[in-house]
């Protein structure tokens, strides 16, 4: 199911037409500025989402700081769904209203736990933006038992899509620091730095998680084994299954971008995701604040990214004539004490409601540049992001 948008007009016509990419969760917190983003550099953009339907009156009122206190307890998954849903389906008409949406943005349904509806989206399209990623399971689903079943599968069907289009040269996935821990193996501690090399281990229980609280453990696991599926892509193995075949390398390229918290700001009208997480220790919110704490234990910091950097390196990796890999994408590596004490010093008008941190007197050393060496460059620094987190969240009402 399709449908083109609405809005403002572009100023890069010809190059709209010579580029098209696909951004899947093109309404979410990430891909709804990516697409922002995509359609001010003049790019053709399709954009997934999982319902394009008008919500029912009855559940108008659904916002998306009530869905994420919904989705920390498994009691509300059936209902969670329904709304997740819902939410979704509100966000058309954001997406339709972004300058140059009306020339060059085409909507489309589809959906994580039924990958092939993506294959619409995905033809035609040079570069393919993997945002989606489904954050509570499905109870309708027959097929899959878990998220994690559901990411995988998803991820390999998209691929095979890729190479059917003939057209798409890259994949650019958006990937996540709870897939990159470096908590030993034997949950005795962390390894010297925080680096690409690091593989959340999934054979350990994470601490500040529990029976209703496993929506995290859920998530580790799917954002590790689905980003493992897709950088394993670009492995150079025959794509024929005959031994006579010979060698060659795979017709498209994957790029991870293993992103920290993301923060600092947000075009949607709402605050959902991940900047009530970073500002829970001033609104008091416990449920959030439990996930700083989880994030703090399972990394040993609080990797940090403002949202314009984000969907910055995105389109950085799109820009690039050839790449492949895994990259860190934060701006530092700061601690959940180091979070406390800049908003005790900067902003002395709000009490911290929630002193409680994990990990006190650990930092890890972060040893990456692979992005900064290829010539990416943070707009915004950690300070910046979190002071920009808080004027967002002042803005939205949650503070």
């Amino acid at each position: 199911m399709t449908t083109t948008g609405g809005g403002g007009g572009g100023e890069e016509e010809e190059k709209a037409r010579s580029t098209v990419v696909c951004v899947t969760g093109g309404g979410g917190y990430i891909g709804s500025w990516l697409v922002r983003k995509l359609l001010g550099r003049g790019c053709v953009v399709h954009a997934t989402l999982r319902s394009l339907g008008t919500p029912s009156s009855s559940s108008e009122h659904m916002h998306g700081r009530q869905i994420q206190q919904l989705s920390l307890t498994n009691a509300y998954m059936a209902p969670l769904w329904t709304h997740v849903r819902i939410a979704d389906e509100k966000k058309t008409g954001m997406l339709r209203a972004l300058p140059g949406a009306e020339e060059r943005l085409r909507l489309f349904e589809a959906d994580v736990y039924d990958a092939d509806t993506f294959e619409p989206a995905i033809a035609g399209c040079e570069f393919v933006f993997l945002v989606a990623t489904p954050m509570v399971h499905d109870p309708n689903s027959t097929k899959y038992k878990d998220t994690t079943e559901a990411a995988v599968d998803a991820a390999r069907i998209v691929l095979r899509q890729c190479e059917r289009s003939g057209t798409v040269k890259r994949v650019i996935h958006t990937a996540s620091v709870a897939a990159a821990s470096p908590l030993k193996e034997d949950g005795t501690g962390y390894k010297d730095c925080f680096d690409e090399s690091n593989w959340t281990p999934l054979n350990l229980s994470y601490a500040f998680t529990n029976a209703y609280l496993d929506v995290r453990t859920a998530y580790v696991w799917s954002k590790t084994l689905s980003e493992k599926e897709l950088l394993s892509y670009n492995d150079d193995e025959p794509t024929a299954t005959g031994p006579e075949e010979p060698r060659r390398g795979r017709a498209v390229e994957v790029v991870s971008l293993v992103c920290g918290l993301v923060g600092g700001d947000t075009i949607q009208s709402y605050l959902w995701s991940s900047i009530p997480v970073i500002v829970s220790p001033l609104t008091g919110d416990a449920l959030c604040h439990n996930s700083l704490l989880f994030l703090q234990a399972l990394l040993g910091c609080v990797p940090l990214a403002h949202l314009e950097d984000v969907c910055h390196a995105h389109v950085f990796c799109m820009d690039q004539p050839s790449m492949a890999g895994r990259f860190l994408c934060a701006a530092g590596y700061p601690t959940m004490r180091d979070y406390l004490d800049h908003f005790a010093a900067k902003h002395p008008d709000l009490k911290i409601q929630l002193t409680e941190v994990a990990g006190e007197g650990v930092r890890i050393r972060a040893d990456s540049r692979k992005l900064e060496d290829l010539g990416f460059r943070f707009k915004y620094g950690v300070e910046e992001t979190l002071d920009y987190s808080v004027e967002c969240a002042k803005r939205l009402g949650e503070l």
